[in-house]
């Protein structure tokens, strides 16, 4: 997996996991700061998923990726709604980004959460 350019979009990060604990208080009350570290850890996996796709070429990478960590995550007792919360979050913040590699992003993203919310019953 390639690592997205976090250096270059220091923020990025910060801003989808406030967002979720903004919508979410619960979250810190549940989960604590380590919650909030392992969102941030996971939303660093989704954007190298990303980048790894852009690289490569291939959309269909991250819509594997997001079907099988959905599988994941609702084996563990989430649901795939906090997953397409998620990626509609990366998708808004990165909206105002016109770089190649998030004209993408907004690509897969968009991919990932069709084939997500086919899955909702």
């Amino acid at each position: 997996m390639t690592k997205f350019p976090f250096t270059q979009y220091p923020t990025l990060v910060d801003q989808i996991v406030s967002g979720i604990y903004k919508q979410y208080p619960e979250l810190e009350e549940k989960f604590g700061e380590r919650g909030k570290i392992k969102c941030r850890e996971d939303n660093e996996h989704h954007l190298n998923y990303l980048e790894t796709a852009f690289l490569i070429g291939e959309e269909k990478i991250f819509t594997d990726y997001a079907l099988w960590l959905n599988n994941v995550l609702v084996s563990r007792g989430m649901q795939t709604a906090h997953l397409i919360d998620n990626f509609e979050r990366i998708q808004d913040a990165i909206q105002d980004f016109k770089e190649e590699r998030f004209l993408n992003y907004k690509q897969y993203l968009t991919k990932a959460l069709e084939s997500l919310s086919s899955l909702k019953v």
